[in-house]
């Protein structure tokens, strides 16, 4: 192999572990933003459970009214 094919191959090299470094980069990224957006997840599935069971709540009072009614 000559030196100019060499120099080639370790560009291409280097310009793949950067790549790869990048990617690693913003994979890491991805992954904390996911986190978060699961922790938000759980608190608006936390909130429409509580809606749920107010909602529960009212119409219960609604059918007791009706009954008595």
């Amino acid at each position: 192999m000559s030196f100019d094919v060499l120099e080639k191959l370790e560009a291409k090299i280097q310009a793949a572990v950067d790549t790869i470094s990048l990617l690693q980069m913003e994979v890491d990224e991805l992954k904390e933003q996911n986190g978060r957006l699961d922790e938000e997840n759980q608190q608006l599935k936390q909130q429409h459970d509580a809606w749920q069971e107010r909602l529960r709540v009212l119409l219960g009072k609604i059918d007791q009214v009706e009954e008595h009614a």
